[in-house]
């Protein structure tokens, strides 16, 4: 965080940076605290927006039935890449469903593509969603 405490040029509202030390993505709020979206690694770019694994994810958690939930970049021949979201259901749940749901709630370039339910994320020792087994 060297480099950013009090540093009033490194506070322009919501642009996305990375922190140099650890690769992650953020922005500042209007009274200045950091809120991380994501890891740079994890980002994937949507016809040439950037979309970030993390947001996407929290956007998700808010419908009823996701009860986990992890999501990627895939390959797509117009796109380049868009996201695919592996998901735990917590209730009756349809791919086309969750699909339909993001529409309403998120921008278009960010809403995944397709929909791959599993009985559960695959996590490393310390409980983080170990995502190249999903890749």
């Amino acid at each position: 965080m060297a480099g950013y405490l009090d540093d009033p040029r490194d506070r322009r509202g919501d642009r996305c940076r990375r922190l140099v030390a650890h690769r992650d993505l953020g922005n500042f709020d209007d009274a200045g605290r950091l809120r991380v979206v994501g890891r740079k690694k994890d980002m994937f770019i949507v016809g040439g927006f950037n979309a970030y694994p993390a947001e996407i994810e929290g956007f998700l958690l808010n419908h009823p039935a996701v009860a986990q939930v992890a999501v990627i970049g895939v390959s797509d021949e117009r796109l380049g890449q868009v996201g695919k979201a592996f998901v735990v259901r917590s209730s009756d749940l349809e791919a086309r469903e969750l699909i339909d749901w993001c529409r309403e709630h998120m921008a278009g370039f960010k809403v995944p593509r397709s929909v791959e339910f599993l009985d559960a994320l695959p996590l490393n020792a310390t409980g983080k969603v170990v995502k190249d087994l999903l890749r």
